[in-house]
């Protein structure tokens, strides 16, 4: 990390970015709390929001340390010691009254806008992992399981993905530098990460009581509609903003997640009048979900045609694999597993296919002549990644089971969480009271 003058238009894009990626957890939260029933919509919704507090607390603390800090314990987490509290990102002439200015800088950048940014990836990641359990894990539990898992899994899993040599230290992880794996924005720091704990989670939480054989339908589909735009929205940030300037890189990353997601929501489509005889608001909103997680690790290695070809794979595949739960019996509410884990593999074995040298990435996939090398680095990643979070979730969450219980009492889940855990309600039916049947000033 070097100290100097920020780039202005960098700066403004990031800080640009940075908002729109933090729109994504509340985005997420309508998305997850439109698909669950009106009595569980707030408990929904509290467990992806409460994600930003604990991040937050914890990537301050040591977190954003762990990511992007010099290489200790074999190159397994970045020292915790190093940025912690976000030592060395502050300091410095920040005005040029006191001189020419002179701040800390990752790239062209201020080390504390990269540091905030970055943190809205672990917050979505987090709250992505919640929609696997909706309806039955108890809250506190679920906090307690939001911060053991960012430590133990996202924060050295994202060192290995995000932590480039030179960046923000001298050797990062293995995965980008040692591996050669291309991973833009997060298809297996983020999406598979958070599909494989939500699949252990759901595992060890164990079936919604009444599923498959009740009815569950989502309670409000606008609300879902609308938090699938707010992602959209906000992804432009977390793809086109990982270029971490005002650049040509940003704009094939922005041009490219465009086009998956409105290409993926046509494929979900599709599929869906092929199978069902209908197409479906709540199917073009997952559609255009699976064609965002796809594209995140590809959008600076694929053309638009690319990309397009991404979203119909992700569009398509995705829609199949949401059946996959009742086939084989695990309960993942709001299909974490057939969206983001399926999405992010699609999206990350894609860039060995279909990767072109034109882009920033520089890579030739199977397709433009590359060979099979890129297909290869790409599935071990994807391997590495599922592997470990696997074992560490599992345990983690076995854990939380044994010492505090993870599910709902029966009697609080049939009634719906959010009077349980939340003393709240999310619409209220009941008949007001008070008021006059006397005239008021202009008559009745």
């Amino acid at each position: 990390m070097i100290n100097g003058a920020p780039d202005a238009g960098d700066t403004a894009w990031l800080l640009a970015s940075t908002a729109l990626v933090l729109l994504m957890t509340p985005g997420l939260a309508f998305f997850y709390g439109g698909m669950v029933r009106s009595k569980s919509v707030l408990n929904m919704m509290m467990m992806s929001l409460s994600a930003i507090a604990v991040v937050w607390l914890l990537w301050l603390a040591f977190g954003f340390s762990m990511v992007f800090g010099d290489n200790v314990f074999g190159g397994w987490i970045g020292n915790p010691l190093q940025y912690a509290g976000f030592e060395g990102l502050l300091g410095g002439v920040y005005t040029s009254a006191g001189g020419a200015v002179s701040i800390p800088l990752v790239g062209t950048v201020p080390a504390l806008v990269f540091a905030a940014f970055q943190a809205g990836f672990a917050m979505v990641t987090v709250a992505l992992i919640s929609g696997a359990v909706a309806d039955r894990m108890r809250f506190v539990p679920w906090v307690v399981f939001a911060a053991l898992w960012s430590t133990l899994v996202y924060f050295p899993v994202a060192h290995w993905v995000f932590s480039l040599d030179g960046l923000t230290s001298e050797f990062g992880g293995w995965i980008a530098n040692r591996l050669g794996a291309i991973d833009f924005a997060g298809g297996t720091a983020v999406e598979i990460n958070a599909g494989v704990a939500g699949l252990v989670l759901a595992l060890v939480v164990g079936k919604r009581r009444g599923w498959p054989r009740d009815p569950m339908r989502p309670h409000n589909l606008p609300a879902v509609m609308l938090g699938a735009g707010l992602l959209w929205f906000g992804w432009f940030g977390f793809n086109a903003g990982s270029s971490l300037a005002a650049d040509g890189v940003a704009a094939v990353a922005l041009v490219n997640t465009m086009g998956a997601g409105a290409v993926s929501m046509a494929a979900w489509l599709v599929v869906e009048k092929l199978r069902d005889g209908r197409a479906t608001s709540f199917g073009a909103a997952s559609g255009v979900v699976a064609g965002l997680v796809a594209i995140t690790p590809s959008c600076a290695a694929v053309t638009p045609i690319g990309a397009a070809a991404i979203g119909v794979a992700s569009g398509a595949l995705c829609a199949l694999a949401i059946g996959l739960k009742y086939r084989f019996g695990y309960d993942d509410s709001l299909d974490v597993v057939g969206v983001h884990l399926v999405g992010g593999i699609v999206g990350t074995l894609m860039i060995g296919l279909v990767a072109s040298a034109e882009m920033p990435a520089g890579v030739d996939g199977l397709f433009y002549g590359g060979g099979l090398h890129q297909l290869w680095v790409q599935a071990i990643a994807v391997a590495a990644v599922f592997a470990y979070c696997a074992i560490v979730t599992t345990g983690i969450a076995f854990a939380i089971k044994a010492v505090m219980g993870v599910r709902a009492d029966a009697q609080h889940e049939a009634d719906g969480l959010d009077e349980h855990e939340h003393a709240e309600s999310a619409y209220d039916f009941g008949v007001g009271h008070g008021g006059s049947n006397k005239p008021g000033l202009f008559g009745k």
